[in-house]
């Protein structure tokens, strides 16, 4: 997955788990690659900044990845806008990889420069257990730590990743090969739920170790590992399911869609339902399929079939599009609750005008450049001759056009709203007027009109699709309206839950789903319903 910032910036998958855990924004900047340094350098040395040196990796390279860095951390990500405490640094990849070596060594001269008293250095190992002896393994740490000390860096923490609970006696066979204290060793083993870890890294004496070693100002107790803890314990109460078909063509590795995943998960937690969420392939539904493997055909299609929801998510390419088609096609006639990201949207709008207004030829230009009936076209900015950096990115502002609006209500009844965007294509807004007066509605706008930002079908349950990526800005603890909206639609709440929301202000609709209280007691009332 390609997880987009607000500023637009393209970065890695982990940069949205950060944002999701701790509840940030953060900013392309926060992405620290080794062509961004190696550009900046080399920028710097076009400028003469260098009076004409020979630029090295160190000190010139080095030097310029801890500039980064202590800038970088300066920058407030929060929304009160306060000067951070800590920055954290994660150094990714293996140690003794080429690609990491300038970035090793970078941070081996910052440790002098940031004192000991401002610089911890967490090491994270994993400690394998083979099935067929099923005894854990701690040469892979010992040999990673060893490494890491050869290039001058010391573990203050030694954090060890296991399928099961590691064993008091391999714990202390670490601390003593690898130069720590037993009490620097932190074990994180599998757990329930991945919202149990930072319960599991507290119960260990990682918040006491930070305010001792770093001196922070901190209190033992936290109101929000509090809240935490309230629903990593009611996640695992869980009982009731909701089965949701996620339709693309990126299933073989599900990072591709983690955010639309844990948007998913968010959204079920709040409304006190496990996630079943049902990969399918949507290449699977094609007829072409169907002719060369009939089994995994109408396994596909069963799977669609039992599903509470359907979301069609975003993508590229004209591969698997017709399974996309008939997914979104089966939603519209059986009122399945639907809804469709990006290229999604894109579709179902291309389903509903080829089955619905007669437009058999309707089609994109991303997948036929000339066809007929344009439905879907490039934007202006878009040039063909050259991919990089030409998609719409980051935060834009969605106006909606009615308030007549399911999605509109989801949001608190606000009059606009601020998504984040990837994309190159959009709907044609020259051929919108037909599609409104077969009650397919384009209740949402970019600030000028001309972009269609937010679909829905006023003869359906819940049948939306955005041009947005909504799952970008999910949290735990505050789900996406669109995403929380299909749950609710799908197990049957949607009405009782948009009654709910008429009674509150707009500034209570996101606390009060995510608390824990309200979310029983409105589930008590709608079973009562």
């Amino acid at each position: 997955e390609v997880f987009v910032l607000n500023d637009g910036g393209e970065v890695d998958l982990d940069l949205g788990n950060y944002e999701r855990f701790l509840d940030i924004n953060l900013y392309k900047d926060n992405n620290i690659t080794t062509g961004k340094i190696y550009q900046h350098v080399i920028n710097k040395e076009r400028r003469g900044d260098y009076l004409g040196k020979t630029v090295q990796v160190v000190p010139h390279i080095t030097d310029a990845i801890q500039e980064w860095v202590m800038n970088q951390a300066k920058v407030s990500v929060d929304i009160n806008k306060e000067d951070p405490q800590i920055c954290v640094i994660e150094l990714g990849g293996t140690i003794g990889d080429i690609e990491g070596m300038a970035f090793v060594e970078a941070f081996r001269q910052f440790q002098f420069k940031a004192k000991k008293e401002n610089f911890c250095n967490i090491h994270v190992s994993l400690v394998p257990q083979p099935s067929a002896t099923g005894e854990q393994k701690t040469k892979p740490t010992q040999n990673s730590v060893r490494l890491l000390r050869g290039l001058g860096l010391s573990p203050d923490l030694i954090i060890c990743r296991s399928s099961a609970p590691i064993e008091m006696a391999v714990k202390e066979k670490i601390s003593m090969f690898c130069h720590v204290d037993p009490d620097q060793v932190i074990c994180i083993h599998d757990v329930s739920s991945i919202y149990r870890v930072p319960l599991l890294l507290e119960e260990q004496g990682m918040v006491k170790y930070f305010k001792e070693r770093l001196d922070l100002p901190i209190s033992d107790s936290s109101n929000l590992l509090f809240k935490w803890k309230a629903m990593a314990d009611r996640y695992e109460r869980l009982q009731k399911i909701c089965s949701i078909a996620l339709v693309g063509k990126y299933t073989k590795l599900r990072d591709c869609y983690a955010s639309v995943f844990k948007a998913l998960e968010h959204s079920a937690l709040a409304i006190n339902h496990k996630l079943n969420l049902m990969y399918i392939d949507s290449l699977d539904l094609e007829p072409i399929t169907k002719a060369e493997d009939p089994v995994k055909f109408h396994e596909a299609w069963q799977k669609l079939c039992l599903a509470d929801g359907i979301l069609v998510p975003g993508g590229f390419g004209i591969r698997g599009t017709l399974g996309k088609l008939q997914a979104i096609s089966w939603a519209r006639t059986k009122k399945i609750p639907f809804l469709g990201i990006c290229l999604g949207m894109q579709l179902a709008v291309i389903e509903f005008a080829r089955n619905c207004l007669g437009l058999k030829d309707a089609n994109s230009t991303e997948f036929e450049p000339n066809t007929p009936v344009p439905l879907v076209i490039d934007m202006p900015e878009h040039n063909p001759g050259d991919l990089g950096g030409t998609m719409r990115l980051g935060l834009r502002r969605t106006v909606f056009t009615t308030e007549n609006s399911i999605l509109r209500k989801l949001y608190g009844d606000v009059p606009y709203i601020e998504e984040r965007h990837r994309h190159r294509y959009e709907v044609n807004p020259n051929l919108i007027n037909q599609f409104e007066k077969k009650d397919l509605c384009f209740v949402g706008q970019d600030t000028d009109g001309k972009r269609m930002e937010i679909i829905e079908l006023t003869s359906h349950p819940y049948f939306i699709g955005v041009q947005f990526h909504p799952e970008f800005s999910s949290r735990p603890m505050k789900p996406s309206p669109p995403y929380l909206g299909l749950l609710l639609a799908a197990t049957g709440n949607l009405n009782a839950h948009l009654q709910q929301i008429n009674r509150l202000s707009p500034s209570d609709v996101y606390s009060d789903v995510s608390d824990d209280s309200y979310s029983e007691a409105k589930l008590a009332e709608l079973e009562i319903n």
